[in-house]
Protein backbone atom coordinates (compact mmCIF):
# COMPACT_ATOMS: atom_id res chain seq x y z
CA UNK A 1 0.00 0.00 0.00
CA UNK A 2 2.69 2.42 1.27
CA UNK A 3 4.84 1.86 -2.00
CA UNK A 4 1.87 2.27 -4.70
CA UNK A 5 0.79 5.66 -2.54
CA UNK A 6 3.94 6.58 -2.44
CA UNK A 7 4.23 6.06 -6.19
CA UNK A 8 1.19 7.86 -6.88
CA UNK A 9 2.16 10.65 -5.06
CA UNK A 10 5.53 11.10 -6.82
CA UNK A 11 2.98 10.81 -10.15
CA UNK A 12 1.28 13.32 -8.84
CA UNK A 13 4.25 15.41 -8.27
CA UNK A 14 5.84 14.91 -12.16
CA UNK A 15 2.46 16.12 -13.16
CA UNK A 16 2.72 19.29 -11.57
CA UNK A 17 5.95 19.18 -12.99
CA UNK A 18 5.51 18.37 -16.36
CA UNK A 19 2.28 20.89 -16.23
CA UNK A 20 4.43 23.46 -14.92
CA UNK A 21 7.48 23.07 -17.67
CA UNK A 22 5.00 23.14 -20.66
CA UNK A 23 3.01 25.52 -19.64
CA UNK A 24 2.66 28.75 -22.06
CA UNK A 25 5.32 31.31 -21.46
CA UNK A 26 4.16 35.10 -20.37
CA UNK A 27 5.34 37.86 -23.22
CA UNK A 28 8.78 39.48 -21.74
CA UNK A 29 8.46 37.18 -18.29
CA UNK A 30 11.11 34.55 -19.95
CA UNK A 31 10.26 32.86 -15.74
CA UNK A 32 6.65 33.41 -15.85
CA UNK A 33 3.97 30.88 -17.77
CA UNK A 34 0.51 30.39 -17.50
CA UNK A 35 -1.21 27.06 -15.89
CA UNK A 36 -4.55 26.01 -15.99
CA UNK A 37 -5.41 27.17 -12.50
CA UNK A 38 -8.40 24.25 -11.32
CA UNK A 39 -5.85 21.94 -13.18
CA UNK A 40 -2.83 22.52 -10.85
CA UNK A 41 -5.45 23.13 -7.79
CA UNK A 42 -6.61 19.65 -8.34
CA UNK A 43 -3.66 17.55 -8.51
CA UNK A 44 -2.39 19.63 -5.18
CA UNK A 45 -5.34 18.38 -3.43
CA UNK A 46 -4.62 14.87 -4.71
CA UNK A 47 -1.62 14.87 -3.36
CA UNK A 48 -2.83 16.83 -0.22
CA UNK A 49 -5.47 13.30 0.13
CA UNK A 50 -2.65 10.83 0.09
CA UNK A 51 -0.13 12.35 1.75
CA UNK A 52 -1.46 10.64 4.72
CA UNK A 53 -1.85 7.57 3.10
CA UNK A 54 1.73 7.61 3.63
CA UNK A 55 1.88 8.83 7.19
CA UNK A 56 -0.82 5.76 7.90
CA UNK A 57 2.01 3.42 6.33
CA UNK A 58 4.62 5.21 8.54
CA UNK A 59 2.53 4.81 11.66
CA UNK A 60 1.64 0.89 10.50
CA UNK A 61 5.25 -0.27 9.82
CA UNK A 62 6.28 1.54 13.64
CA UNK A 63 3.43 -0.74 15.15
CA UNK A 64 4.58 -3.56 12.95
CA UNK A 65 8.19 -3.15 13.99
CA UNK A 66 6.78 -3.41 17.94
CA UNK A 67 4.71 -6.23 17.33
CA UNK A 68 7.80 -7.96 15.77
CA UNK A 69 10.19 -6.99 18.99
CA UNK A 70 7.49 -8.48 21.44
CA UNK A 71 7.68 -11.92 19.44
CA UNK A 72 11.45 -11.88 19.57
CA UNK A 73 10.69 -11.28 23.72
CA UNK A 74 8.57 -14.02 23.33
CA UNK A 75 10.77 -16.26 22.30
CA UNK A 76 13.58 -15.38 23.92
CA UNK A 77 11.64 -16.00 27.00
CA UNK A 78 10.39 -18.94 25.92
CA UNK A 79 14.12 -19.89 25.36
CA UNK A 80 15.16 -19.49 28.71
CA UNK A 81 11.84 -21.18 30.34
CA UNK A 82 12.74 -24.07 28.52
CA UNK A 83 16.60 -23.99 29.27
CA UNK A 84 15.57 -23.73 33.13
CA UNK A 85 13.72 -26.48 32.84
CA UNK A 86 15.89 -28.50 31.22
CA UNK A 87 18.44 -27.42 33.94
CA UNK A 88 15.80 -28.69 36.59
CA UNK A 89 15.38 -32.11 34.84
CA UNK A 90 19.80 -32.21 34.85
CA UNK A 91 20.14 -31.29 38.56
CA UNK A 92 20.41 -35.05 39.72
CA UNK A 93 23.86 -34.93 39.10
CA UNK A 94 26.76 -32.86 39.76
CA UNK A 95 28.31 -33.02 36.35
CA UNK A 96 25.28 -33.16 34.19
CA UNK A 97 24.16 -30.15 36.57
CA UNK A 98 27.18 -28.05 35.42
CA UNK A 99 27.12 -29.21 31.62
CA UNK A 100 23.12 -28.30 32.28
CA UNK A 101 23.71 -24.61 33.85
CA UNK A 102 26.19 -23.99 31.24
CA UNK A 103 24.09 -24.89 28.60
CA UNK A 104 21.24 -22.91 29.84
CA UNK A 105 23.25 -19.98 29.70
CA UNK A 106 24.41 -20.47 26.55
CA UNK A 107 20.98 -20.90 25.59
CA UNK A 108 20.02 -17.46 27.39
CA UNK A 109 22.90 -15.49 26.25
CA UNK A 110 22.01 -16.70 22.58
CA UNK A 111 18.45 -16.10 23.26
CA UNK A 112 19.82 -12.66 23.90
CA UNK A 113 21.96 -11.96 21.34
CA UNK A 114 18.97 -12.69 19.00
CA UNK A 115 16.97 -10.71 20.84
CA UNK A 116 19.33 -8.09 20.40
CA UNK A 117 20.02 -8.40 16.80
CA UNK A 118 16.62 -8.95 15.82
CA UNK A 119 15.96 -5.41 17.64
CA UNK A 120 18.29 -3.80 15.97
CA UNK A 121 17.24 -5.24 12.32
CA UNK A 122 13.70 -4.24 12.83
CA UNK A 123 15.10 -0.42 14.27
CA UNK A 124 16.95 -0.32 10.82
CA UNK A 125 14.42 -1.34 8.62
CA UNK A 126 11.16 1.00 10.39
CA UNK A 127 14.53 4.15 10.22
CA UNK A 128 14.57 2.92 6.54
CA UNK A 129 11.34 2.65 5.82
CA UNK A 130 10.43 6.06 8.02
CA UNK A 131 13.63 8.11 6.17
CA UNK A 132 12.31 6.96 2.82
CA UNK A 133 8.82 8.04 3.71
CA UNK A 134 10.03 11.26 4.69
CA UNK A 135 12.28 11.89 1.86
CA UNK A 136 9.27 11.14 -0.71
CA UNK A 137 7.05 13.68 1.70
CA UNK A 138 9.85 16.24 1.49
CA UNK A 139 10.26 15.64 -2.40
CA UNK A 140 6.24 16.44 -2.64
CA UNK A 141 6.58 19.36 -0.24
CA UNK A 142 9.54 21.19 -2.65
CA UNK A 143 7.44 20.35 -5.85
CA UNK A 144 4.62 21.76 -4.62
CA UNK A 145 6.23 25.39 -3.37
CA UNK A 146 8.25 25.47 -6.44
CA UNK A 147 4.98 25.05 -7.96
CA UNK A 148 3.75 27.78 -5.66
CA UNK A 149 6.56 30.13 -6.57
CA UNK A 150 6.03 29.85 -10.33
CA UNK A 151 2.01 29.98 -9.85
CA UNK A 152 2.79 33.52 -7.89
CA UNK A 153 5.11 34.06 -10.51
CA UNK A 154 3.59 33.65 -13.36
CA UNK A 155 -0.06 35.55 -11.37
CA UNK A 156 2.19 38.51 -10.63
CA UNK A 157 3.47 38.73 -13.69
CA UNK A 158 0.21 38.97 -15.74
CA UNK A 159 -0.67 41.39 -13.28
CA UNK A 160 1.92 43.76 -13.86
CA UNK A 161 1.96 43.61 -17.46
CA UNK A 162 -1.62 44.57 -17.52
CA UNK A 163 -0.86 47.66 -15.36
CA UNK A 164 1.72 48.31 -17.87
CA UNK A 165 -0.46 48.89 -20.47
CA UNK A 166 0.09 52.18 -21.84
CA UNK A 167 -3.03 54.41 -22.49
CA UNK A 168 -3.95 56.92 -25.48
CA UNK A 169 -3.73 60.50 -24.28
CA UNK A 170 -5.15 62.86 -26.94
CA UNK A 171 -4.08 67.08 -26.23
CA UNK A 172 -6.97 69.17 -26.64
CA UNK A 173 -5.82 72.92 -27.66
CA UNK A 174 -6.71 75.89 -26.08
CA UNK A 175 -8.37 76.67 -28.87
CA UNK A 176 -10.75 73.46 -29.23
CA UNK A 177 -11.40 74.12 -25.70
CA UNK A 178 -12.88 78.07 -25.99
CA UNK A 179 -15.52 76.73 -28.70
Amino acid sequence: MGNETGTEVLELIEMLYTMVTEAWGVPLGNERCIVDRDRLLNLLDEIKARLPAEMAEAKRLVNARDEFIGNAKREADSIRRSAEERAKELLEEQEIVRASKARSNEMLSAAESRTRELYRVANEYVDDALRRTEEAINAALSEVRQSRVHFRSAVGGAAKSQQTQPTRVTRISESELEE
